[in-house]
């Protein structure tokens, strides 16, 4: 004990500094947050009520359209977003060294934007009269007006919508970066054998992916998870009509609107359990022991 205290003694001393902030911004927060959870806790203070405030929840109508907004938002999101970054990157890797890094940055360049700005242009594509740009461009052809975030049942899938049509330019990059390591010796064995471009793809370039792709996958999720910024300048906060409420912006609402700092933190801890659980199961479905 003493003689490996004295040998990474050091390495604990340049790790504290960063492991107190962890505990005192991250740590301690959450401890709180799940403490909350079980107090009707107010501004003006709180008693422990146990898993009441959850109980409350799963009888809300409110919430549970919040929770089914958010699964399926992140689902469809995800799931495109994670193909689009794959496809790109695939399309990008065969051109020329000058080219790929032209159509890197192109593609990254817009997460360099404001979250809000982004969702505000957004508002302005999909706005419901019919000089938005989507009305507009549907026009042409004859189609619309829609009244996209101004209906309840449209206002959803043009949320969605913006999201999928952003292409994931951090998904691009580490795609390609992820694509450019791959072992050359296995195209060219599949190439012998007659494989075409589609099939050197589909089964060496995807199945070698996988580490990536399981990153993408987790970080994509808890991102969208969390979306708030674009619901909240698209739609008003959730609107119309709470069509397209999630559990962050309920979250926001329970909690600095209605000063209900339990119950939001009780839908922190459903958020938070769900994120956790999706990631067990992503990381169980694509682990790969695959080296090359």
């Amino acid at each position: 004990m003493t003689a490996a205290l004295r040998r990474y003694g050091w390495s604990y001393v340049f790790v504290l500094p960063t492991f107190a902030l962890f505990v005192v911004f991250t740590l301690l927060p959450v401890v709180q947050g799940l403490a909350l959870s079980l107090q009707n806790a107010r501004v003006t203070g709180g008693e422990f009520i146990g898993i009441a405030n959850f109980v409350t929840l799963a009888e809300d109508p409110v919430f549970r359209q919040a929770l089914g907004n958010t699964i399926l938002y992140t689902t469809v999101v995800v799931a495109a977003q994670v193909t689009l970054a794959l496809v790109v990157a695939s399309l990008i890797q065969p051109l020329g060294a000058r080219s790929r890094v032209f159509y890197r940055a192109l593609f990254y360049l817009p997460l360099v934007n404001s979250a809000i700005l982004v969702a505000i242009v957004w508002r302005w594509i999909f706005n419901a009269n019919p000089f938005g740009l989507a009305n507009t461009a549907l026009g042409t052809i004859g189609l619309g007006p829609f009244l996209w975030i101004g209906s309840s049942d449209q206002a959803l899938i043009a949320v969605i919508l913006s999201a999928v049509l952003t292409i994931p330019g951090g998904g691009v990059v580490l795609y390609s970066a992820a694509i450019g390591s791959l072992p050359r010796e296995l195209y060219e064995a599949a190439e012998v054998e007659g494989a075409g471009p589609f099939a050197k793809w589909w089964h060496i370039t995807v199945p070698l992916l996988k580490p990536t792709t399981l990153y993408l996958l987790v970080v994509y999720t808890i991102l969208a998870f969390q979306v708030f910024e674009r619901v909240y300048i698209m739609t008003n906060g959730g609107g119309p009509n709470n069509a397209t409420i999630t559990i962050v912006q309920l979250i926001y609402s329970t909690a600095f609107q209605f000063g209900r700092y339990g119950l939001a933190s009780a839908m922190a801890v459903v958020l938070f359990v769900m994120a956790i659980a999706v990631a067990v199961v992503q990381f169980r479905a694509l682990r790969s022991d695959v080296e090359y």
